[in-house]
């Protein structure tokens, strides 16, 4: 689906829709390091989430923000700008661990949990924001709200039920969020609705 941007002068630029990337993005990033904290994966192989979150999830999704300014959209600009520093910030913050460049000690679990707790509040005030937007990115916050939650407690308290958890709603975050971006490209070539998205009526 293109967008129609008005420029400064008299012209208008035709602009793709960015949302089912940045969608992609953050659905693929979510659920690399969901299946690892669900423990669906050896502990081995979760370093490859490093260079996923920093460049798709991370590098693409502010991409995808930017391109949403263009389009006027504040919820999808502050939505794939907002996550793609998320997953910038955790893979720098876990390999300035790794090269011991930043060493928590006792306090890692504080560490991670303040940084999980402002990210879920930030999540929940935009899980109120999609309320008017379709019931399907409606669903994508309310279970990563439900997953950041998880995760912050087991941060917090070292509980690896709680970071398990977390990893399972991780998992259907992620489903729900490539479901919206497949929506978002189906319908926008089919130029129909093929997957609906439940819009709201206002």
């Amino acid at each position: 689906m293109a967008s129609q941007i008005e420029d400064t002068g008299t012209r208008r630029v035709q602009v793709a829709d960015p949302g089912p990337l940045g969608l992609a993005a953050f659905a693929l990033t979510t659920f690399i390091l969901s299946m690892a904290n669900a423990g669906w994966m050896p502990a081995a192989a979760a370093p490859v989430f490093l260079t996923v979150a920093l460049f798709y999830g991370g590098f693409t999704q502010i991409i995808a923000g930017s391109w949403e300014f263009f389009n006027r959209n504040t919820f999808g600009a502050t939505a794939f700008s907002s996550y793609g520093a998320f997953w910038i910030a955790l893979a720098t913050l876990i390999l300035l661990e790794i090269r011991h460049v930043v060493v928590f000690g006792a306090a890692g679990g504080a560490a991670l949990g303040t940084f999980l707790l402002a990210w879920t509040i930030f999540t929940v005030y935009m899980m109120f924001a999609s309320f008017r937007l379709n019931g399907a990115l409606t669903a994508v916050f309310v279970a990563l709200v439900l997953a950041f939650v998880c995760l912050t407690v087991g941060a917090y308290t070292g509980s690896a039920t709680w970071t398990q958890w977390g990893g399972y709603t991780g998992v259907l975050t992620a489903l729900l969020a490539w479901y919206t971006s497949a929506a978002g490209v189906i319908n926008g070539v089919s130029g129909r609705t093929v997957l609906p998205v439940w819009p709201y009526s206002h």
